[in-house]
């Protein structure tokens, strides 16, 4: 059973629309669904699923389609569809005046202030544009942006005195409030500067464990510190945030920067009157949690033992359990996926990635586990196996843009992850599967309702293939990062209470969690 229309003159932002999708996919008996903007690229992804897009239907529009079992599922879906677009604050407001149709008039509607930027790159740049125009600092929530189009817009607010946030942020704290995927916490007297939306949840919740809130997140865009984007926003936020008297202490943290970027943004950061702490990830750099404890120790508070749940049934580390397979990373979270990669690089040896440390570590993650037979960027196969000598440890991060494109986040939508952890469970080479679950607002309500019995099924398989074959490749340990703050609406203690009991080593802490696994791969028990 299909259905498909184009809704003339209806639109929800991609945040929302990813969470509808999400909601129909969930159905029982539903195959496929799709609720996006008849943008050129959600028409061809409507084509991928062998659907016929509706005569005339443009960017303007809202696609709304489904593809089930049966029509009992079909119309499930689509009442769930229009449901869930139904319960929008802005739909329960009224139609007393007509809501503004640009961002220019709804700017000089309502005064300056941020205007949250979230719609298909393609169209992010003149949306951005109209905002700054009118005088409004910019965060663009949007991905897949040109990054000559990102330079112009960060020099455009530069001779204007504004800050844009992004492309490509995912995280921001401003006044109090939680912005993009983002968590309720106290203020507190540290701020932060993130090229990193999951690094600075990070950094976030361990703040909140420690009883220490922030003054702000100032997300700058994962590129910012690339040697394209020069640090513009970062410099921008750094001198925001030194001229906000509840600030104490700043933390500038990255992905991996580029070397110039990061030389020149210490030297800026030596000028400033507020200490600047800096969390870039790297070889030889402090992770995140350390760099936490830092920022904790400089502003005269306690540094706690991190959580850690343990898996059910294990009162001690598993010592030597898992053996020496392999490790897999299934990861969310773009910089917690780089976290892991440094950390385990430094134990293990090569990790291949889509998003490697280094080219020639490079992996198509469409492609088998093995990267001699990938599809890699870099060369021949060979040469992508040039430096391996033992198990192939692999880490996939799923929310890059490659993998996102026309698709919800993995924060939301958990079933590209949720298929590699089945398949990666089922080769007994692997023997560590290593993945994060990110908490807070826009984030899926309930991640371990999803993926606890996955868990629980890769090891059932496990145990079951060891029984009846003899020698059977290793046994199977599962490791998880939960990044979640207290508030937060899924419960942090109730979702790390069910990872554990499905069989997960679960830790709040990111690198404590690789250095773990790493443990468990070496062969040598879970140490942190």
């Amino acid at each position: 059973m299909r259905h498909v229309e184009a809704r003339a003159g209806a639109y929800a932002d991609s945040v929302t629309l990813m969470q509808v999708t999400a909601q129909a996919q969930a159905i029982p008996g539903v195959q496929a669904a799709l609720v996006a903007m008849a943008t050129d690229l959600n028409l061809g992804l409507l084509a991928d699923l062998g659907l016929q897009p509706p005569d005339r239907a443009g960017p303007n529009d809202m696609l709304v389609a489904v593809q089930a079992d049966d029509g009992e599922s079909l119309a499930t879906a689509l009442a769930a569809v229009d449901n869930a677009l139904r319960s929008r604050p802005a739909d329960q407001a009224g139609a007393a005046e007509q809501p503004p149709r640009t961002t220019f008039s709804a700017a000089r509607r309502a005064g300056t202030g941020l205007a949250l930027i979230s719609v298909p790159g393609q169209f992010a740049f003149i949306e951005a544009v109209d905002a700054l125009d009118a005088g409004c600092d910019v965060m663009i929530f949007s991905d897949n942006v040109p990054v000559e189009e990102e330079v112009w817009l960060k020099d455009r607010a530069a001779e204007r005195g504004l800050l844009v946030m992004g492309p490509d942020c995912g995280t921001a704290i401003v006044a109090g409030i939680g912005l993009g995927f983002s968590h309720s916490v106290p203020a507190g007297p540290i701020g932060l500067v993130a090229a990193s939306g999951t690094g600075a949840q990070q950094v976030v919740c361990l703040l909140d464990a420690a009883g220490c809130g922030v003054s702000a997140v100032l997300g700058v865009g994962g590129r910012d510190l690339s040697a394209a984007v020069g640090g513009r926003s970062a410099r921008a936020a750094l001198a925001a945030l030194d001229a906000d008297p509840a600030t104490e202490l700043i933390v500038l943290l990255s992905k991996p920067p580029a070397e110039r970027v990061a030389a020149e943004l210490r030297e800026y950061a030596a000028t400033l009157a507020t200490p600047v702490q800096f969390a870039l990830i790297g070889s030889g750099q402090p992770d995140l949690t350390a760099a936490t404890e830092a920022a904790l120790r400089a502003t005269g508070q306690q540094v706690p033992a991190w959580p850690v749940w343990p898996a059910a049934g294990d009162a001690a580390p598993p010592a030597g359990r898992a053996g020496t397979g392999a490790l897999r990373g299934l990861f969310a979270g773009g910089t917690l996926c780089d976290e892991a990669m440094v950390i385990a690089a430094e134990r293990l040896g090569p990790v291949y990635s889509n998003t490697p440390l280094r080219p020639q570590w490079r992996l198509d993650p469409r492609g088998p586990a093995d990267p001699r037979g990938s599809r890699g960027s870099r060369g021949s196969s060979e040469s992508v196996a040039s430096d391996q000598s033992g198990p192939w440890h692999i880490m996939i991060d799923f929310g890059d843009d490659e993998l996102t494109a026309g698709r919800p986040h993995p924060m939301i939508d958990h079933r590209l992850r949720l298929d590699r952890l089945a398949a990666e469970a089922a080769d007994p080479a692997t023997a560590v599967i290593m993945l994060d679950v990110v908490l807070g607002h826009a984030a899926h309500p309930d991640p371990a309702a999803e993926i606890a019995p996955t868990i629980t099924a890769a090891h059932a398989a496990r145990a079951a293939s060891a029984a009846s074959a003899a020698g059977f490749g290793t046994e199977l340990a599962v490791v998880v990062s939960l990044i979640g703050a207290s508030s937060d609406p899924q419960g942090l203690t109730a979702q790390a209470t069910a990872l554990a009991a499905a069989g997960a080593h679960v830790f709040a802490s990111n690198a404590q969690a690789a250095r773990f696994a790493c443990g468990l791969v070496g062969g040598i028990g879970g140490t942190i």
